[in-house]
């Protein structure tokens, strides 16, 4: 494993195929989104242990208003009790 002197300050992530892994389950799409939070959490959880000061994750395009509002509207609350409880 690097040192932390060698790793980046700042890291982003593009969160994609949350539906994808949902459908390949047999899952509501929304399931698959709720799955991304756990994978945002190990993440953020990874990072402050290699001391990594900065993560951002790129999670709702332009393009993701597009789909069913009933989606929409499940990842806008998911987004905020996420936010909320961490």
């Amino acid at each position: 494993m690097e040192t932390p002197e060698k790793l980046p300050g700042h890291v982003t992530f593009i969160m994609d195929g949350n539906g994808r892994w949902a459908r390949q389950r047999g899952k509501a799409r929304l399931e698959g989104h709720y799955e991304g939070v756990e994978s945002v959490r190990s993440v953020l959880s990874a990072s402050v242990g290699l001391g990594i000061r900065y993560v951002s994750f790129y999670a709702f395009s332009e393009e993701n208003w597009k789909r069913p509002e009933a989606e929409v509207l499940g990842l806008m609350a998911l987004m905020l009790k996420a936010m909320k409880a961490e």
